[in-house]
């Protein structure tokens, strides 16, 4: 017997927030929209990359059906789907998506300023097949501000979820023979292998993935950033200020919470540290290496003066040559892992963005309930007639006497009813506390098997590496004695 699917408009969208609603709803729109927009522009532009019209409306509606169809499935299976693959990969088993190029433009900013850009082509491929056709690959290109917007929406309207990091806007952590000018094309490739790495992460995400924003910035080129601030997300997002009041005045936070901020204050200092150190022992691994290249002049010249002696000096000295130039490529196969360090260190102020979320809806809680309290407690002194704390008010009574009974019946009548919306507002923060608190420590929990994992490939293949280059060492010696030996 089949499962039902579940609520996706709860799983879609905590209920703190206001929701976009069901994600098929979402793309059926999407394509209503684009419907329109082929009508509208018939004999005006054939659907190609680069027009307004952005994806032509059968390739949009066979995409879609590729992307509902994987949706239903999945639920269908319960999150699991055949040969044991868990739901995250079987969305990158039925959606390719990449970052294949980076290209360099010149244009105007908002100002009206000339600016030079870096501008990155996203390809979108399906691998399912609909009625023996495959879905043909789709592109676009997106600048860097325009991931940065998509992510700020993600934060905004899944803040129980630690939303992937972009990769770094200006290069970080470098040692001295690395550019840190952002236009560099070694840099722009690594930022680009980063931002192929963010969609992937996004998309392999159970929540994210369904999004309709998320769909849109990889299919419609044109008037995307219009769709994403007609959300409002700006207006929804908190302030820092807000979030740092929170921070310092909530009376009852919670343990795990503060033991996760804390942990990833922590985490963040570590990988810190560790880039550091990594980009010192780089530097002097470069200079240790490009001596060597001493090495293989000197022999060379020696070879030149001696006629029994000159072939194995020449060739020592042409091992050594080879082994001070291959520090170029190992320093750049490092930066690699460095990055993937990187990804983590990002990853510490996601963290911190959830927990400051749960703090400003911890606090908003406490004030309800302080807010209540207080309002009962003035409805029982008008009942009563007794003032047990001081209030302007009632100074106001002993200096111009008492209320008459008719005003005192009011304003307990206005009371009760504050009250009763009182504690309505105060039950329902009080549900979508504990639903945040589910969700958040359901994701955090996703997210630390990803990083144990992330993290150990890493630092083994750094390992590797590092034992690899040290044995490329050993082999060059070798090399070389054995061209002494003949001498």
């Amino acid at each position: 017997m089949e499962q039902a699917p579940p609520d996706l408009q709860r799983l879609l969208h905590p209920a703190p927030l206001e929701p976009l609603g069901h994600p098929d709803a979402g793309l059926e729109a999407a394509v209503g929209e684009e419907s329109e927009g082929a009508r509208g522009d018939e004999g005006a532009g054939d659907g190609t990359v680069g027009e307004p019209g952005g994806l032509g409306l059968e390739k949009t509606l066979m995409f879609l059906a590729v992307w509902q169809g994987v949706v239903q499935r999945t639920w269908l299976n319960g999150g699991i789907v055949e040969n044991g693959m868990t739901e995250n990969n079987f969305w990158l088993k039925k959606i390719e998506i990449s970052v294949s190029e980076a290209e360099k433009r010149t244009g105007r900013n908002a100002m009206n300023m000339q600016e030079t850009y870096t501008a990155y082509l996203i390809e979108t491929r399906s691998v399912e097949h609909i009625d023996g056709q495959s879905v043909l690959t789709d592109s676009l290109w997106r600048r860097y501000s325009e991931f940065e917007l998509l992510r700020n929406y993600l934060l905004v309207y899944y803040p129980h979820v630690v939303v992937p990091p972009l990769p770094e806007k200006r290069a970080e952590f470098v040692w001295h023979k690395l550019s840190a000018d952002n236009m560099d094309p070694d840099f722009v490739e690594r930022r680009r292998i980063g931002l192929e790495n963010f969609l992937l992460r996004v998309v392999s995400h159970p929540i994210l993935c369904r999004d309709k924003i998320f769909y849109l910035f990889l299919t419609q080129e044109g008037n995307w950033k219009e769709t994403v601030n007609e959300t409002g997300f700006q207006l929804k997002a908190d302030s820092r200020l807000k979030a740092l009041n929170a921070t310092f005045r909530v009376k009852n936070p919670d343990k795990r919470f503060t033991e996760l901020k804390h942990y990833s204050d922590e985490l963040q200092s570590v990988i810190s540290h560790l880039l550091r150190v990594r980009a010192r022992v780089a530097d002097r691994l470069y200079g240790v290496y490009k001596v060597h290249g001493n090495y293989g002049r000197v022999f060379s010249e020696w070879s030149a003066i001696e006629k029994e002696m000159g072939d194995g000096l020449q060739s020592a000295g042409h091992h050594m040559d080879v082994y001070a130039s291959s520090i170029d490529d190992i320093l750049e196969d490092e930066e690699h892992y460095a990055d993937q360090l990187k990804e983590y260190l990002f990853y510490a102020e996601a963290l911190r963005a959830v927990c400051r979320k749960h703090e400003l809806m911890q606090y908003d809680l406490e004030m309800a309930a302080q807010d209540l309290a207080s309002k009962k407690q003035q409805c029982e002194e008008l009942a009563t007639g007794t003032v047990r704390t001081f209030s302007l008010k009632g100074m106001t009574t002993k200096l111009f006497g008492q209320e008459t009974p008719e005003q005192r019946e009011a304003r307990i009548k206005v009371l009760e009813e504050q009250i009763s919306e009182g504690e309505q507002q105060l039950k329902s923060k009080n549900l979508e506390g504990r639903e945040f608190v589910k969700n958040a420590w359901a994701d955090i929990e996703r997210f630390k098997e990803q990083k144990n994992h992330d993290l150990k490939e890493a630092l083994i293949s750094y390992a590797v590496m590092q034992i690899s280059m040290c044995k490329k060492g050993i082999q060059v010696w070798t090399n070389a004695k054995e061209c002494f030996s003949k001498m």
